[in-house]
């Protein structure tokens, strides 16, 4: 295999060149791309796949949660880590279950970061050693099976939608960040709301927060 090519998604730029930094340390791998949110890395990797993608949970318009199944049918054979400061383990079920070959956090980059993309490339998966010790590689199979999921009854499309309303964005902004029409957008939003039986932007955002859509300070 040649040169590893990288693609990083995550909204905070010092972050963006604190791992590049330390990505740039291993000449056996390239950063080819740098995204601030989910929306821009579809983007970015319908015009080029790579070898691995490192995601952020927590961003802008589309967020690393939902990116990570959009990713993998655009790039079948990528492999994506998410690195996140979440050290919950239903962060972590989540992210394998949709679809996630590796979870590292932030904190523990600079000393686990290259070792979780060597890892991933020869077709493991990589938990940073802090969330390994709390679950049992059954767990983490189960996780990965979606065996062990908390229901979430919505459609990743709905789930991107609670995310965007949440965060104060009107129907017309989101069928432009979708490319979708605003009608397809008060659908999905219509249904949304029907199923968590909620009928106001307050609760939507409460509901947000606490299932990780969001977070507290928006």
């Amino acid at each position: 295999m040649g040169v590893c090519r990288v693609v990083l998604a995550d909204d905070h730029v010092l972050i963006r060149h604190g791992i590049k930094k330390i990505i740039e340390e291993e000449p056996s791998y390239a950063i080819i791309g740098q995204v601030g949110d989910g929306l821009e890395l579809l983007s970015f990797i319908k015009k080029i796949c790579p070898d691995v993608i490192l995601l952020d949970i927590s961003m802008p318009n589309l967020r690393g949660m939902e990116a990570i199944g959009e990713a993998g049918k655009i790039c079948p054979k990528v492999k994506i880590i998410m690195l996140t400061m979440h050290k919950s383990k239903q962060y972590l079920c989540h992210a394998m279950a949709a679809g996630a070959d590796g979870y590292v956090l932030k904190e523990d980059s600079d000393s686990e970061l290259l070792i979780a993309i060597d890892t991933v490339l020869k077709g493991n998966y990589f938990i940073s050693p802090v969330l390994a010790k709390e679950l049992s590689n059954e767990e983490i199979v189960a996780c990965r099976d979606k065996k062990n999921v908390p229901a979430d009854s919505l459609t990743p499309r709905e789930r991107q939608i609670l995310k965007l309303v949440a965060e104060g964005k009107t129907s017309r902004d989101i069928a432009e960040l979708l490319s979708i029409s605003t009608r397809t957008v008060e659908h999905h939003r219509a249904n949304l709301l029907k199923k968590i039986n909620i009928n106001n932007t307050a609760e939507l955002i409460k509901y947000a927060i606490r299932k990780g859509y969001i977070l507290p300070n928006g």
